[in-house]
């Protein structure tokens, strides 16, 4: 398997922005009740609750565009990106460093970029999807040694894993959520992020 690549210096993947904000009371108090014990029982803590607890906006067919952490654990839902956006600010405001990786999967309409997240954890870099479980697919647990992905990309059907670790969202990622009100409806009409990156 090809290492990961990194966009960024090692100090960025545990930096506040727009999207990451980290700082926010509610990431902050989501931090407070995680940390508990060690980085892999934090990590795990808070990717338990960001892939059990917030829905993904389309499972559920909510409506709300969500884009910032903060938001996303106020409104409890979000896309695959948006909960990527939230798990990493947990890690980050917990002091682990994390960024975010996406696939290029087919879709209905041609392709779709998928978001999910990759942490350092235990001095390895391992990649976790957060995106929750879709009803009657398997539980994608957390792991501190592999990779743990919800999708297996095909190659042969022209998708793509990519294995850079951004430490903010993609622009076209976050271009699109801040484009739309109506989650439902920009998923049905093919307004999700598909460049190829």
């Amino acid at each position: 398997m090809t290492a990961l690549e990194f966009a960024a210096e090692p100090w960025d993947y545990l930096a506040a922005s727009g999207a990451v904000d980290l700082e926010h009371e509610l990431v902050q108090s989501a931090a407070s009740v995680l940390r508990t014990g060690a980085d892999i029982a934090y990590a795990k803590g808070a990717f338990e609750l960001v892939r059990d607890r917030i829905t993904h906006s389309m499972d559920v067919r909510d409506r709300r565009v969500t884009w910032r952490a903060s938001d996303v654990l106020r409104e409890g839902t979000g896309l695959c990106y948006a909960k990527a956006h939230a798990f990493v600010a947990l890690l980050r405001a917990g002091g682990i460093q994390a960024g975010f990786c996406y696939q290029r999967l087919r879709a209905d309409q041609g392709f779709v970029l998928h978001g999910l997240a990759a942490a350092l954890i235990d001095d390895r870099w391992v990649r976790l999807d957060p995106r929750g479980n879709r009803p009657g697919a398997a539980v994608v647990e957390f792991s501190a040694d592999e990779d743990r992905l919800v999708y297996t990309p095909d190659p042969a059907l022209g998708e793509s894993d990519y294995r850079m670790v951004y430490a903010d969202p993609h622009p076209a990622v976050l271009d699109v959520l801040k484009a739309h009100d109506d989650c439902v409806r920009m998923c049905e009409t093919g307004g999700l992020p598909s460049a190829e990156l």
